[in-house]
């Protein structure tokens, strides 16, 4: 099986730019359904629902991620690539949780979120930044929000691991490679 060590130094650039490629182009065609999907109309349902669908979905993508990463010829760079697609993911999945949470309660934090606004918040609080610019005013958006808290430090200690653990398996495994 080869591996990345033993690919010229231009090959690996071109897989890496191409995996690169392909994570940005899934990032881009999320944004885009973010701010595009009639998400206010979800306003009616639980927001509970939602996010409980969004992170089936999501366990589901991680999944098939794994699963890619163990046959892929090149491990690594299908981990980063899988990576790369999974986070933005998590994170809209949160801002559009916040965005169906204020559309139904103007009041639910310390301003009417938008799209933007919504996305600000999810980033600021995965990247522990915490402004306090916008902050969460209501039981339920503060229990959302600590639920993302929690799952950061689950994505970033439990996630890792998952992935490491595919990509050592997939060096290991030199059956039936792919891409």
């Amino acid at each position: 099986m080869a591996t990345a060590d033993s690919l010229t130094p231009r090959r690996r650039r071109w897989l890496f730019v191409r995996g690169l490629l392909r994570a940005f182009a899934s990032a881009v065609l999320m944004v885009v359904g973010y701010y595009t999907l009639p998400l206010g109309s979800l306003s009616d349902v639980s927001v509970v629902a939602e996010l409980s669908v969004g992170v089936v979905v999501l366990v589901g993508v991680v999944t098939w991620q794994v699963r890619a990463i163990e046959r892929a010829k090149y491990p690594a760079i299908r981990a980063t690539q899988a990576l790369a697609v999974a986070t933005p993911l998590f994170l809209l999945l949160f801002a559009a949780s916040y965005y169906i949470l204020s559309v139904d309660d103007a009041s639910t934090f310390t301003e009417n979120l938008s799209r933007s606004d919504a996305l600000y918040l999810t980033v600021t609080i995965f990247a522990t930044v915490g402004f306090g610019d916008i902050s969460a005013q209501t039981e339920s958006a503060r229990l959302f929000v600590t639920a993302q808290m929690l799952l950061d430090l689950v994505i970033l200690g439990l996630g890792l691991q998952v992935f490491l653990r595919a990509v050592k398996r997939g060096k290991a495994n030199p059956d039936d490679p792919d891409d």
